[in-house]
């Protein structure tokens, strides 16, 4: 091959290289998808961890959702005070934060009070532990303790305290939720922050059987219930719970609770 057709070759692969990005320049500009101001004011101003909570893909898609009108402003359970604002004011509209909320732990069976049905020694997961024979606890609504919401949590509101328990640290949970949705058990609620007291089980078995499973089981013995001034305790199924709309803060339901199960919260 000679040094002509060499660079004949060189030529044109140059040549076709410049057009080729001439088009391509062309179609960028002719094509391009022009991206709306508010779109990253608004997303800096969201929760940052991706986290799903508000049901997008992450933050910029919500970001991206709430300008188009089809997400509010106040969906990310995240953006709170001013960021809130910024995000309503950018909107052009009143600004409305959802009432807080936290995650909550609706249960007490730690390594000493729940029975155990088996020593658990395998892979430190919630939902393969729960799915081997019932999982390690007697209980069936206890929480599991492998700590698959520590792990979820975005935002390092959960700590895994020496009752084998999650710890639930107020002050960096957001109420976004997927900790409750990691819970194979369903013993993680979301809460108003200012609740008062809550009913820590969820437990449906009868009274004996709760018992035995659990030294801190509801047994639906409706004590709470009688003692509630305002009518805030009922029984759900086998179990007793309160309505946070209706209670006033009184306490008298925990000092009647046989079981402790009857817990002010912090």
């Amino acid at each position: 091959m000679s040094w002509t057709t060499i660079l004949t070759a060189g030529a044109v692969m140059g040549a076709l290289a410049i057009i080729f990005a001439i088009i391509l320049g062309i179609a960028d500009k002719k094509f391009a998808v022009e991206i709306d101001a508010r779109v990253p004011e608004i997303t800096e101003c969201l929760g940052g961890a991706n986290c799903g909570a508000c049901g997008y893909a992450g933050c910029a898609a919500l970001a991206e959702a709430i300008v188009r009108g089809e997400a509010e402003p106040n969906t990310c359970p995240a953006s709170k005070g001013e960021k809130m604002a910024r995000i309503s004011e950018l909107m052009g509209v009143e600004a409305s934060s959802k009432a807080p909320v936290v995650a909550t732990l609706i249960c007490t069976g730690d390594c000493e009070t729940a029975a155990v049905r088996y020593e658990y020694d395998g892979v430190p997961n919630c939902r393969i532990a729960n799915g081997l024979a019932g999982g390690p606890k007697k209980c069936t609504w206890a929480c599991i303790g492998m700590g698959d919401c520590i792990k979820d949590c975005k935002f390092g509101a959960i700590a895994m305290g020496k009752n084998g328990l999650p710890q639930f640290n107020k002050a960096k949970c957001t109420g976004c939720g997927a900790c409750a949705k990691q819970c194979p058990r369903g013993a993680i609620t979301l809460m108003p922050v200012e609740a008062k007291v809550a009913i820590l089980c969820r437990n449906d078995d009868n009274g004996k059987a709760a018992k035995d499973n659990c030294k801190n089981a509801c047994i639906g013995c409706r004590r709470c219930e009688k003692a509630c001034p305002a009518g805030a305790i009922s029984l759900i199924g086998k179990h007793c719970a309160v309505d946070q709309e209706k209670c006033i803060g009184c306490l008298e339901c925990t000092k009647v609770c046989p079981m402790g199960c009857v817990a002010t919260l912090k």
